[in-house]
């Protein structure tokens, strides 16, 4: 594994820090991933099913009633 050396404002990592320790991981493993999905493109199925995996910490604290789905 090779090291690279980035330049970026300091706001900006300390953002990032956050944003990866709220997803319980470091900023070298969020990285590592966005990387690899920024060389390697998945498909859309592989994209949806990331989102859900990312998003699953949402609850909308109640089921909704189909009438309240269907409202537009």
């Amino acid at each position: 594994m090779k090291n690279v050396t980035l330049s970026a404002d300091d706001d900006l990592i300390e953002l990032a820090r956050q944003r990866a320790k709220a997803q319980h991981k470091t900023l070298n493993q969020a990285f590592r991933e966005w990387l690899h999905s920024y060389a390697r493109p998945t498909n859309a199925l592989e994209d949806y099913e990331g989102l859900k995996r990312e998003l699953g910490y949402v609850k909308a604290g109640r089921r909704f009633t189909r009438e309240e789905m269907n409202e537009r």
